[in-house]
């Protein structure tokens, strides 16, 4: 929890974001995601400063406990001075004990925030769809928190002005806007209609254009000309390193390109004959493609 300190901004993890998408659809599978298709609403979460602190906060826990479809999972939630926002402690269960920062005795609007990603942690544990490391771990677990459907309190809970900061979570507030601009280009939601923070405002907007261009790379039709006269290029004279896509023959010597879905990542390989019509067998997205 970045709190007064200095923000980081950009795209450092954005790999292990769109690994953590990926990991998601073959976990869950197309049909489970689609049952994500409606966000936390910001009346289930709501919590004001007259509510009793521990039983707003247990009531907002029930309820992305529902949200993530956990019926039987109670969380048990207190509250002590920590660096971090939140812990969860991962038994097995049914109960969960989560302390949350006792800044948010006083800040409680953010307290959805706090608890979304830590029983993203319990449904990611149960799930037993983890990282290798823990730093990954955590990108994973804001990854998943936001795109399916409760990692807007996350971005709204970015502030930064001239004199203070507060971020949490492990994204950057452009990674957030990043997973949760794929989350809306899938569901055709409007997340920032219940947005507070004007950072957050921003932050999703520059994610957005980042999620725009995962859709407008070469093979895709939807590439612009340099693109496609750069790809046309590197097909006759190799891929330099860091391109999206890559060259190689099939068995029987024909060629075919290979390329990440502009929706889960996962690579796609398509025979290079013109343009093809390519129907992703992960998250089940239909690519129009110029090979």
């Amino acid at each position: 929890m970045a709190n007064g300190g200095p923000v980081e901004h950009g795209y450092p993890h954005l790999e292990t974001v769109r690994a953590a998408i990926t990991a998601l659809y073959k976990r869950l599978s197309y049909d489970t995601v689609q049952t994500f298709s409606t966000s936390v609403a910001p009346a289930d979460v709501a919590f004001s400063d007259v509510d009793d602190l521990h039983l707003g906060a247990q009531r907002v826990a029930r309820e992305i406990v529902r949200h993530f479809r956990l019926p039987d999972a109670r969380l048990i939630v207190g509250f002590r001075e920590m660096t971090h926002a939140a812990n969860v402690e991962l038994a097995a269960g049914p109960e969960y004990f989560v302390e949350l920062n006792d800044r948010f005795r006083t800040h409680r609007r953010d307290i959805g925030a706090a608890l979304a990603h830590e029983v993203t942690h319990v449904y990611l544990h149960r799930l037993d769809l983890a990282f290798p490391t823990t730093a990954e771990n955590e990108i994973l677990t804001d990854t998943a928190t936001t795109y399916l459907g409760a990692g807007w309190l996350l971005l709204d809970a970015f502030r930064e002005d001239g004199v203070s900061s507060q971020k949490l979570g492990y994204l950057t507030p452009e990674e957030f806007g990043y997973v949760l601009a794929k989350r809306s280009l899938l569901f055709d939601e409007d997340p920032s209609v219940w947005f507070t923070s004007p950072q957050a405002y921003t932050a999703y907007a520059k994610g957005m254009d980042r999620a725009r261009r995962d859709q407008q790379q070469p093979p895709l039709t939807g590439a612009g000309w340099a693109g496609r006269r750069r790809y046309a290029h590197d097909r006759r004279h190799g891929v330099p390193p860091g391109a999206p896509y890559a060259f190689s023959p099939d068995p029987a010597g024909h060629l075919r390109v290979s390329f990440p879905c502009p929706t889960c990542h996962q690579r796609i390989r398509v025979p290079v004959r013109g343009r093809v019509r390519a129907r992703c067998g992960l998250c089940r997205t239909v690519l129009e493609c110029d090979t």
